[in-house]
């Protein structure tokens, strides 16, 4: 199984230093805003690279099952925010396919396979890219909803 790509954000001592100013709970929630419109900017690319791979004979879509969420297992546990960007039904493991058929996009457990490739098929990757395509767009984003959340709690 691949490891999960991780990323930092540096260069952000202005706004860590606006940060220090104001109480926790604000700080939390506009993170968290913004956080979740970067994270948005990730999941759009993932879209966008799902759709091209998608096969036009099969009623799965595996870009419309493209979701963000909210880990609050994670922020309880360490206080980070953090959101997810992943496939609806996950692997799905051994299931039956009449408990993905209604997802928005059906059954699409076999994203996996396409994202890796297996012994027979190619990997045709689109998530690890969209993240590597959409950082830079992603931590600006974050850093500008966040900036303008800011501005408001210090008026």
């Amino acid at each position: 199984m691949a490891d999960a790509i991780k990323f930092e954000v540096h260069g952000l001592k202005e706004l860590g230093d606006r940060l220090d100013n104001i109480a926790q709970e604000p700080k939390r929630k506009g993170g968290r805003f913004a956080l979740r419109k970067a994270a948005n900017k990730v999941r759009d690319e993932a879209k966008a690279r799902a759709r091209r791979i998608d096969d036009p004979t099969s009623a799965a879509e595996i870009s419309e099952n493209i979701v963000v969420r909210w880990d609050g297992k994670h922020f309880r546990r360490t206080g980070e925010l953090k959101f997810k960007v992943g496939i609806m039904g996950g692997a799905g493991g051994s299931a039956k396919s009449e408990r993905y058929a209604g997802l928005p996009g059906g059954d699409t457990r076999h994203w996996r396979h396409v994202e890796f490739g297996t012994e027979r098929t190619r990997a045709q990757p689109f998530m690890r890219p969209a993240l590597a395509e959409s950082i830079s767009a992603a931590t600006e984003e974050f850093v500008r909803e966040y900036n303008k959340k800011l501005d408001r709690l210090l008026k």
